[in-house]
């Protein structure tokens, strides 16, 4: 098993804030991100709620991951995810919490399995415990050169 993984995506500019993204998936189409009003037009998610989308996506995939290797699948799960965003002590508006709400339908009979899959499948969600730790974001630029911080 290789011990990292790249995943490229690339971001081409539309109109103002608005880019398409290309997943670099064989069968995906292209996506729409776009800053809401007045910055933007709102015709599609912005990075705050990508973010919190890909954290509730990837707490989702471990549960369900985590009750089918217990041989106890789920009848199907709602999630909510809740971005706030609030200013920093400069004044810089700043993703500053995520919550996410699961809402899974667990037959009677796996009740057992999913009290030990909440115990277990956070520590193997990807993106959240990345996000709770900090990740590290290098900018470079395409001439190679780097960003003035």
């Amino acid at each position: 098993m290789p011990v990292t993984q790249q995943v490229t995506l690339r971001l081409t500019q539309k109109e103002k804030y608005r880019f398409e993204v290309d997943w670099s998936l064989p069968s995906s189409e292209h996506g729409t991100i776009d800053e809401p009003p007045p910055l933007g037009k709102g015709e599609g998610p912005n990075a705050s709620r990508l973010v919190a989308a890909a954290v509730a996506h990837c707490l989702s995939s471990s549960l369900l991951y985590c009750l089918e290797r217990a041989h106890a699948p789920s009848e199907g799960i709602e999630v909510t995810a809740l971005a706030e965003i609030a200013r920093n002590e400069r004044g810089r508006w700043r993703l500053s919490h995520v919550t996410v709400t699961l809402d899974p339908r667990i037959p009677a009979a796996h009740k057992e399995a999913f009290e030990r899959c909440k115990g277990l499948f956070e520590d193997y969600c990807v993106v959240t415990e990345a996000i709770r730790q900090g990740v590290p974001v290098d900018v470079k630029w395409a001439d190679g050169s780097q960003p003035k911080s």
